[in-house]
């Protein structure tokens, strides 16, 4: 397998669910992939400075919510972070694409076992709270770009 971002395919652990991007045209699990959009209208410079200027819009965000800062932002797939939340209803409702490659992170926060996380793309910055299981999880903020 081969990526289009650099990532290296054979250290991932979703191999047999993946085709690989250059392969899939940059749609690895069948969704869009951000990083291979913008890799594919500007090349990895556009990339990496789109994932520059996202990630000082998102550490602007964390501090006005008194978190700490995040140090980098992971291409990760839907599947592993679309947590269900709970909606005002009693329902409960994912917010992203399973299929999805999306930019985000794990905030460090020593807060008696609550983690923070960041999931976002072009269009949105989730911004949310979930126990170390990654269970009870909450919107911190949700943001429109």
């Amino acid at each position: 397998m081969s990526s289009i971002c650099g990532a290296n395919c054979s250290e991932c652990n979703f191999k047999s669910e993946c085709a690989g991007c250059e392969k899939t045209c940059g749609r690895p699990f069948g969704g869009r992939c951000i990083a291979a959009e913008y890799i594919k209208v500007g090349g990895l410079n556009n990339y990496n400075t789109f994932k520059e200027s996202l990630l000082s819009e998102i550490n602007g965000l964390l501090e006005a919510q008194g978190l700490p800062a995040a140090e980098r932002l992971y291409e990760l797939a839907g599947h592993f972070v679309n947590l269900e939340y709970p909606l005002p209803s009693g329902e409960k409702a994912k917010l992203l694409e399973d299929k999805n490659i999306y930019l985000g992170c794990q905030v460090e926060y020593a807060d008696l076992g609550v983690c923070y996380g960041v999931v976002a793309d072009a269009g949105f910055i989730l911004i949310s709270s979930y126990s170390v299981d990654g269970g009870e999880p909450e919107i911190v903020l949700y943001k429109r770009r």
